[in-house]
C-alpha cells in the first residue's frame, strides 16, 4: 500500500510539473482582426471548428507546422499553426490544442485572428494565408535589465548572431525554417537567440520577414537583455539566459525526429542520417569546388551556348512578333543605348515588356547573355522579373514582366506627375530601391554590382512599388570578392562614382554612390545632370552639400512636398549625402542605409564633401577631364583604355571580358 501511495505521489508530481510546463492560460499576445464577422450557427463557424479540430488532433505531423483549409468560398476557412522549432511534438500539440480552444473565445465571431503562445502560434482567416509573407500585426515583448555597459558592442554582437541565423533559417526546407544558437557578448555573457519562419515562405520572403523583425528589435527593445518579436510569418527572440532546447543548436532544420524510444525505426534514422549527411556534404563540397573554379576558367566573352541553363524560358521570335504587333511604333515604350522596349501581349492575355537589343551594337551578344544569365537567377519584389528570352539569328530579345506605371524619371521630373508622388510614396520608393540593392549585394546567390542605377532604370508597378531594371551592365562577383576594376568605363554621367569614372574601380560602394544621387533627386525633384541655381550652373550634389552645411536644406526639397515629415526628409538628405561621399570607405553599405532609413535610434554620421564638388561660379561650359589610371587595368587588357559616359539619361551598355 505504501509502495502504491509513493508511486501515486510520484505520478501526481510529474503531472503537475508537466502541466505547469505546458499549460499556458493566456496568449503572450493576440489580435482579433476586424475583417469580417460570422454568426454562431453559420457555415463559417462550422468550418472553423472543423479545421481547428483537424489541426489540434493531427498526430502524423511531427515537424511543428500545420496548414489546413476547409469549406467552400465565401465560408472557406484557412488555418495555420506553427510551433517553436525546439518544441517537442507533445508540447507542440498541447500548445496548439490550447490555442485552438482559446483563440475563438478571445475573438468571438471574427473571421480572422492570430495568437502567440511561448511555444506556438495559431492564426486563421477567411482568405488564403498560405505562402504569403505578412508582417502585420506584430507583437513586441521586451524584458530584463538594460544592458549596463558596452551597449554598442552588445547590439553589434546580437545583430551578427541574428543575421547569421536569418540565412540558416531561410535555407531550411518546406518542413522547417528555424535556427538557434549563441554567441559571446560583452562582459563574458553568452547571448542566445532563435529565429523562425513559417516554412511555406520562400527563401527571400523569410529573409525579408526576419530582417524586419531585427529592425523591430532595434526599434523597440534597444538596450534590453531579452526580447521577442512575433509576426504572422516569422518570429525571433534573444536572451542572455538559455531559453531553448540546447539540442536545437545543432538541429535547427532537422525534421527527422525519432518516433519512439528504443524503436528500430528511430535507431535506423539515427544511424542513416549522419551517413546521408556525410555523403551529401562531400557532394556539396565537390559542387562548390567546381563552381568556384568555373568562373576562373571561363572568360566573359565565351560562346552564347552558356544560356542553355535557362532554355525553359525561351520563346519563339514569331510569338514575340505577334505579341508586339510586329514591333509597332504604337507599342514602343522607350529607347536606350541597348535598343528599344516594346509593350506586348501573349496569347494567354499576359502583358509583357520586350527589350529588343540593337543589331548594331558590337556588344549585343555579350550584353544579352549577361542579362539572361544574371536576371534569371534573381527573385525579389524590388527587381523586374525576367519572364523569358528569344535568340534567333541576329535577334536578341528579353521578355520582362510589364510594369504599368513606367519609370521613376517620368514622375519626379515632371511638373504635373510629380504631384502624384507625395512624401509617403517617395519614402516607400527609396526604401524599396534600397531593399533591392541589398538583395543584389548580399542576399542573392552571387554578389551583383548594378553599375547603372538611375531614375530611368527604376520602374513603378501599379501600387507605385519600385523595381530595379536593366542589368545589361551588371557585374557578378564571387561572394568573397569585394571590388573589381575594368579598362572600359561605361555608364551614365552624373551617377558614376569617382573611383569608377576616373580609375575603373567598382564595388558595392559604387552602387551606394549612385543610390545617394538617386535619393537626392527623388527628394528634390531635380536632375543631377541639368541643375541650375539661378544664373549659376551647379550640380545637385554641390547644391545639396552647401545647403546642408549652411543649415538650409529645406531649399533642396521639392516644392510639391508640402505635406510630409520634415524630420524624415531632412534625415534622408543626410543619408543621401553620406552615400555620395568621395571617400569610398566612409560611404555606408546598403544594409547600413536600410538600418538608418528604418531606425531613428541610430545617430547619423556627419557627411564629408561629396565627389565632383563644384563651386557656384563655375562657368556654364563645364568640362570634366577624367584621367584613367593604367595601373588598375587588368594585366591582360590592351594598352589603351576608354572612358565612355552618357551625358543624358541613356545608358551606354558595353561590356568587356573580366
Amino acid at each position: 500500500m505504501a509502495m502504491v501511495s509513493s508511486r501515486l505521489v510520484f505520478l501526481v508530481s510529474i503531472c503537475i510539473l508537466v502541466s505547469q510546463a505546458i499549460a499556458q492560460p493566456d496568449f503572450l499576445a493576440y489580435y482579433c482582426l476586424g475583417k469580417g464577422n460570422y454568426i454562431s450557427n453559420g457555415t463559417y463557424n462550422t468550418n472553423l471548428k472543423q479545421v481547428l479540430s483537424s489541426l489540434s488532433s493531427n498526430t502524423e505531423i511531427d515537424y511543428g507546422f500545420y496548414n489546413f483549409s476547409y469549406g467552400k468560398s465565401p465560408d472557406k476557412v484557412y488555418s495555420l499553426g506553427l510551433c517553436r522549432g525546439d518544441a517537442k511534438p507533445d508540447i507542440c500539440r498541447s500548445c496548439l490544442s490550447n490555442a485552438t480552444n482559446l483563440l475563438p473565445l478571445r475573438c468571438p465571431n471574427q473571421k480572422e485572428a492570430i495568437g502567440w503562445y511561448d511555444y506556438c502560434m495559431l492564426r486563421y482567416s477567411f482568405r488564403d494565408i498560405f505562402g504569403i509573407m505578412e508582417i502585420n500585426p506584430p507583437s513586441y515583448i521586451c524584458k530584463g535589465n538594460n544592458v549596463s555597459a558596452n551597449y554598442n558592442q552588445f547590439s553589434q554582437d546580437l545583430r551578427t548572431l541574428l543575421d547569421s541565423q536569418r540565412g540558416r533559417a531561410a535555407a531550411g526546407g518546406s518542413l522547417r525554417k528555424f535556427a538557434a544558437g549563441n554567441a559571446t557578448a560583452p562582459n563574458n555573457q553568452t547571448l542566445y537567440s532563435l529565429v523562425q519562419c513559417t516554412p511555406d515562405l520562400s527563401d527571400q520572403d523569410c529573409r525579408d520577414c526576419l530582417f524586419g523583425a531585427m529592425e523591430d528589435i532595434r526599434n523597440h527593445c534597444a538596450g534590453k537583455q531579452r526580447g521577442i518579436v512575433n509576426k504572422p510569418c516569422c518570429n525571433l527572440r534573444f536572451d542572455v539566459a538559455l531559453f531553448y532546447d540546447a539540442t536545437a543548436d545543432n538541429a535547427s532544420n532537422n525534421t527527422s525526429a525519432a518516433k519512439g524510444k528504443g524503436s528500430n525505426k528511430s535507431q535506423t534514422v539515427i544511424i542513416v542520417v549522419p551517413i546521408i549527411s556525410f555523403v551529401v556534404l562531400i557532394i556539396m563540397s565537390f559542387c562548390i569546388y567546381l563552381r568556384v573554379r568555373k568562373p576562373r576558367e571561363k572568360p566573359q566573352s565565351e560562346s552564347v551556348d552558356e544560356i542553355g541553363s535557362v532554355e525553359s524560358l525561351q520563346l519563339g521570335f514569331g510569338t514575340i512578333k505577334v505579341a508586339t504587333d510586329i514591333f509597332s511604333e504604337a507599342n514602343k515604350l522607350g529607347q536606350g543605348g541597348f535598343g528599344v522596349v516594346y509593350k506586348g501581349k501573349l496569347s494567354d492575355g499576359q502583358v509583357i515588356a520586350v527589350k529588343r537589343l540593337s543589331k548594331n551594337s558590337s556588344q549585343g551578344d555579350l550584353e544579352f547573355k549577361n542579362e539572361v544569365l544574371l536576371v534569371a537567377k534573381l527573385q525579389h519584389r524590388n527587381l523586374v522579373r525576367l519572364l523569358g528570352f528569344c535568340l534567333e539569328g541576329i535577334e536578341r530579345l528579353l521578355i520582362y514582366e510589364f510594369v504599368p506605371n513606367g519609370s521613376l524619371d517620368n514622375f519626379i521630373f515632371d511638373p504635373i506627375k510629380s504631384f502624384l508622388l507625395d512624401w509617403t510614396r517617395r519614402y516607400k520608393i527609396i526604401g524599396g530601391i534600397a531593399r533591392g540593392l541589398l538583395y543584389l549585394h548580399e542576399d542573392s546567390q552571387f554578389r551583383i554590382i548594378h553599375r547603372d542605377l538611375k531614375p530611368s532604370n527604376i520602374l513603378l508597378d501599379f501600387e507605385m512599388n519600385p523595381k530595379i531594371s536593366d542589368f545589361g551592365m551588371a557585374r557578378l562577383f564571387e561572394l568573397d570578392q569585394t571590388k573589381g576594376n575594368t579598362g572600359r568605363i561605361v555608364g551614365t554621367y552624373g551617377y558614376m562614382s569617382p573611383e569608377y569614372a576616373m580609375h575603373g574601380q567598382f564595388s558595392v560602394k559604387s552602387d551606394v554612390y549612385s543610390f545617394g544621387v538617386l535619393m537626392l533627386e527623388i527628394i528634390s525633384g531635380r536632375k543631377n545632370s541639368s541643375f541650375r541655381n539661378g544664373e549659376n550652373i551647379e550640380d545637385l550634389l554641390s547644391y545639396a552639400w552647401k545647403n546642408w552645411k549652411q543649415g538650409i536644406v529645406s531649399n533642396l526639397v521639392d516644392p510639391t512636398l508640402k505635406v510630409g515629415s520634415t524630420t524624415e526628409i531632412m534625415r534622408c538628405i543626410q543619408i543621401g549625402l553620406l552615400c555620395v561621399q568621395e571617400n569610398v570607405a566612409r560611404r555606408p553599405t546598403m544594409a547600413s542605409v536600410l538600418l538608418m532609413l528604418n531606425s531613428y535610434s541610430i545617430t547619423l554620421s556627419i557627411p564629408s564633401k561629396p565627389a565632383f564638388f563644384m563651386n557656384s561660379d563655375t562657368e556654364s561650359n563645364i568640362c570634366l577631364q577624367w584621367e584613367h589610371d593604367s595601373r588598375v587595368i587588368e594585366s591582360n587588357q590592351s594598352k589603351s583604355s576608354s572612358v565612355q559616359a552618357s551625358i543624358n539619361e541613356v545608358s551606354i551598355t558595353e561590356l568587356s571580358p573580366r
